[in-house]
């Protein structure tokens, strides 16, 4: 089973009076009545609200107090997509934010994100099926969607997501039907909880799938940065790390190509493409990792290695890897041909090399939809 690839990023988990002590029945900003809780994680809480003012159902991702600096950018990206006027068809297949405001809470402030409900995330969807595994009947058309709102993000917002993974692409709803099912449930049925002096903490409760699973979406753009950077950034989850992010080299767009054909193999086969671990140490190795693409990309070209003097911590100047193991065992069981030709088209060392995302949209194994 393949695990989170976010499992090694080291997150602590923040004391409670760093997050706002939300109640069912609650009223913020004046306008969004919070109906029950979604969700949560180490930086925030979910919730379903009801706008008073629009009456209809929200979501609002309420922050921890204290990340103001990473939040301070994802609000700005998220301001920063309401400014772009175009009719791309990629437009719709990314997360957009609604409203933003600040909530005062008894320690202090906390960002608030308003967005328009979406059903769960991919990932969610891949552990419903028993093999953990989508269909490529579901897979060909996911993907479409995906790479129309990269091809957008790249081509009209100059924006590289650099965190893209199964749980940051969520699924919207066919309709509100279950929105109102939810807060009937909750009425009927209250969440259990946990009652302190100085707040609430409650379970959180699932939205029950819809008749319609709506679009795909693209989302959380905490880590979206303009256009490329150095190696200075720290970017993509790290079983989905390019090459050039490993060899500490600049990067630009294409880090989200790689993203998408490393995820494809998680999602399709239920295991990670490069697992990163070396068996000895048990633990993260860049070196292994490298090796790993080594075992199935072949070497990389030496003119791209000559772009990092970190290249020669694992390569030699004549551009052979300098510990070599064969990892193609793992192709066994599912060969498809064109399948694998449109992970080579992705998975390429030089990133000048890999195809954009509006060049993967013409791919034959995409189109084809003849089972």
């Amino acid at each position: 089973m393949a695990p989170d690839p976010d499992r090694n990023k080291m997150r602590t988990m923040e004391a409670p009076s760093n997050f706002y002590p939300t109640y069912i029945g609650e009223v913020l900003a004046s306008k969004y009545r919070i109906v029950g809780k979604l969700g949560f994680g180490a930086s925030s809480t979910v919730w379903l609200a009801w706008d008073l003012e629009k009456q209809n159902y929200v979501v609002l991702k309420i922050f921890a107090r204290c990340l103001s600096s990473a939040l301070d950018h994802e609000v700005t990206i998220y301001k920063y997509l309401n400014t772009i006027e175009s009719d791309h068809p990629g437009r719709k297949y990314v997360r957009t934010c609604l409203d933003s405001f600040e909530a005062e809470g008894p320690d202090g402030k906390h960002q608030c994100l308003v967005h328009r409900p979406l059903w769960q995330s991919l990932r969610a969807l891949q552990y419903q099926d028993s093999r953990h595994r989508l269909t490529e009947e579901l897979l060909r058309p996911l993907l479409s969607c995906l790479l129309r709102a990269v091809d957008y993000l790249h081509s009209e917002c100059h924006l590289v997501h650099t965190d893209i993974k199964a749980s940051n692409i969520m699924l919207g709803l066919g309709d509100d039907s279950v929105l109102e099912a939810f807060e009937k449930d909750e009425i009927a049925n209250p969440s259990p909880r946990n009652i302190y002096a100085d707040r609430t903490i409650y379970q959180s409760r699932p939205i029950d799938r819809p008749k319609v699973i709506g679009l795909p979406v693209l989302s959380d753009f905490g880590l979206a940065r303009f256009e490329g950077g150095n190696s200075d950034d720290d970017i993509q989850p790290e079983i989905y790390r390019a090459p050039e992010v490993l060899l500490d080299m600049s990067w630009s767009y294409s880090v989200d190509i790689w993203n998408i054909g490393a995820m494809i193999w998680d999602v399709f086969y239920d295991k990670h493409l490069f697992d990163a671990y070396d068996p000895v140490t048990n633990k993260l190795s860049n070196k292994y990792h490298i090796s790993e693409m080594a075992a199935y990309l072949g070497p990389p070209p030496l003119e791209f290695l000559q772009k990092s003097e970190t290249s020669w911590k694992y390569f030699d100047r004549s551009g052979m890897f300098l510990r070599f193991g064969s990892l193609l065992g793992r192709f066994e069981g599912e060969k498809k041909e064109q399948f694998l030709n449109f992970i080579r088209s992705i998975l390429r060392w030089d990133p000048n090399d890999r195809l954009t995302a509006r060049e993967l949209l013409d791919d034959p194994w995409l189109n084809d939809y003849k089972v």
